[in-house]
């Protein structure tokens, strides 16, 4: 392992699975876009292309976001919590829908009224992105 990856990765708190939750932000609204898991390669490949990977935990594999919408984040900056196991980068949404919804964000309900609210407008049909819509 190359230095700068021991760097990388030695600070890092990865859970029992070897995850560690990343968060993404708008690096210039600061708005959160979505959160998903890490593991140590995911983390290494972002650091190494400047794009966001992932490890999805459902279909148990790696993916760079984007991959198959093209709606890419390209990551300005990263940041590490005080405890090692949250990850924060401050990205560029490529195309301004970070939700495989079609949405700017995945945080697109807020809670008023006594019930769970959708605030946020489908920017994209998700079968126009995908071809299908996700389960």
């Amino acid at each position: 392992m190359s230095n700068i990856n021991e760097t990388l990765l030695n600070a890092v708190k990865f859970d029992e699975k070897g995850l560690v939750c990343a968060i993404a932000q708008d690096w210039q609204t600061h708005r959160v876009l979505m959160v998903a898991w890490m593991n140590a390669e995911a983390l290494q490949k972002t650091v190494e292309t400047g794009f966001a990977h992932y490890y999805s935990r459902s279909r148990q594999k790696q993916w760079m976001k984007g991959e198959e919408s093209g709606h890419t984040q390209k990551v300005h900056e990263l940041h590490l919590d005080c405890d090692g196991d949250a990850v924060v980068m401050l990205i560029e949404q490529n195309g301004g829908i970070a939700c495989h919804t079609g949405r700017e964000s995945c945080f697109y309900k807020v809670w008023q009224d006594g019930a769970w609210q959708t605030v946020d407008a489908v920017l994209k049909d998700e079968e126009a992105i995908y071809g299908h819509k996700h389960p």
